[in-house]
């Protein structure tokens, strides 16, 4: 039995198709393929949950390349956007850094604050259009009082309102700064000044090279760098739940990166920023906050080089007793494991695959049988209970659709496809694996 066509926006469906084709998450749509993690994301949505009334939470997502990690994440930015959040993403890699002396930090700032997104732009680039939403939303509350805009209580009003939002966020690190450039912003989009709001937006951007620079430009002492950078991402999330969002959720992944950092002072300095995320979000620090990193296991258990060669934050991550024998264990706690998908998770995937891959490129005509037959070739080579992932069977079926679909107008298999059968079958004999494909349903 075959899925039913899925009807989606075509550029989301092409940019979908192409994405899974190459192997990498689609920044849009994931949820059109999303099948199983229903305990993670119920676990994640939790935290959404607590961070939307005032809480705080970090959570790691640890599981091999290609298991998902990423297309959770993209999952997730989804659901954050959908429940009124503010959110940030950002890959690690060579040049950005939680920490470094060398503007490895404020380049994962910068790389979070250009992918800024909401639910009226979720592509990224939505700090211009959030400050714009807000400061628009007051002028019609006011109006809406009965002030008409020609008043001079007018603009009074706006300004008081606008002043009580920046006096309440006023209180941390950097929070003057930031208050003011706020300020300056509103003045200027008042004054239609686009110059002085292109300068705002370079300061909460983090592009000011100097103090001085920016003293000049905005009449501000500080600048975001390397060592504060991380203060402005709470001041943006404190500033997310004044302004009418539920708050603000920061992804970042590819943290196998920190473990590959080969000074190990360095390294630490990195791991330390982690403790320090971790324990603001933890103790109530940070509100309205949640931080999720994506890395594999070699990041997190290495004794040398991973997480838990910094013994502050080994104690906090190690698994307990009993959350160890049992894989909901680990649920409520904040390393969040992506175990391999069941079977008949992995047919379910490939049967939606079948769906969109028909709606965007032409009908392919493949039963239930001939799915079960192409799993059963994937599951049955040596090693693939640990090392198979859904990427690798994703593209590998992609591929079998597009061979399909050029053979007779997709009426049969390839004859390649029925060769991989017979391997199959012979691989299946020689190893012995009891993977049957009758025990799994669509």
């Amino acid at each position: 039995m075959q899925e039913k066509s899925v009807k989606i926006p075509k550029r989301i469906l092409m940019s979908l198709l192409s994405s899974m084709a190459a192997g990498v998450v689609p920044r849009a749509g994931a949820k059109y393929i999303a099948i199983g993690r229903t305990a993670e994301v119920a676990a994640l949505c939790r935290d959404l949950d607590a961070a939307a009334d005032g809480g705080s939470a970090t959570r790691f997502l640890i599981g091999k390349y290609g298991s998902g990690k990423s297309f959770l994440i993209q999952l997730m930015r989804g659901y954050a956007l959908d429940r009124g959040f503010l959110c940030m993403d950002a890959d690690l890699s060579p040049e950005r850094k939680l920490s470094s002396t060398g503007g490895g930090g404020l380049a994962t700032y910068r790389e979070l604050l250009k992918n800024l997104s909401s639910k009226a732009s979720p592509e990224g680039g939505a700090l211009a259009q959030v400050l714009s939403r807000w400061l628009s939303d007051i002028q019609y509350e006011v109006a809406g009082t009965g002030l008409s805009p020609d008043s001079p209580d007018f603009e009074k009003e706006i300004s008081k309102r606008i002043y009580s939002v920046l006096r309440e966020i006023e209180t941390g690190v950097g929070a003057f700064d930031f208050a003011r450039v706020i300020d300056t912003y509103y003045r200027a989009w008042r004054a239609s000044d686009d110059r002085l709001q292109s300068d705002c937006l370079r300061w909460l951007r983090g592009e000011f090279g100097t103090k001085t620079e920016a003293r000049s430009a905005l009449s501000v002492s500080g600048i975001i760098q390397d060592e504060n950078w991380y203060d402005y991402v709470k001041l943006f999330a404190v500033f997310a739940r004044k302004i009418g969002y539920a708050g603000l959720v920061v992804f970042i992944d590819e943290c196998v990166n920190l473990y590959k950092i080969p000074n190990r002072v360095s390294r630490e300095n990195n791991y330390e920023k982690i403790l320090s995320i971790f324990n603001d979000t933890l103790q109530g620090k940070a509100s309205g906050l949640e931080v999720i990193f994506a890395g594999t296991p070699q990041f997190l258990e290495d004794t040398r080089r991973g997480l838990f060669s910094y013994e502050a934050l080994r104690s906090r991550l190690v698994d307990t007793t009993f959350g160890a024998e049992t894989a909901a264990g680990g649920l409520f706690g904040p390393i969040l494991r992506l175990a391999r998908l069941s079977d008949d998770e992995l047919l379910a995937l490939i049967a939606r695959v079948t769906a969109l891959f028909s709606e965007g490129y032409g009908k392919v005509d493949v039963t239930a049988e001939e799915m079960r037959d192409f799993l059963y070739y994937m599951l049955s080579r040596a090693g693939a209970e640990t090392l198979i992932t859904p990427r690798e069977i994703i593209r590998s079926y992609m591929t079998a659709l597009g061979l399909l679909l050029q053979e007779d107008g997709g009426k049969r298999l390839p004859a390649l496809y029925r060769r991989a059968q017979s391997a199959a079958a012979d691989e299946t004999k020689k190893d012995g694996t009891d993977f049957d494909p009758e025990t799994i349903e669509i």
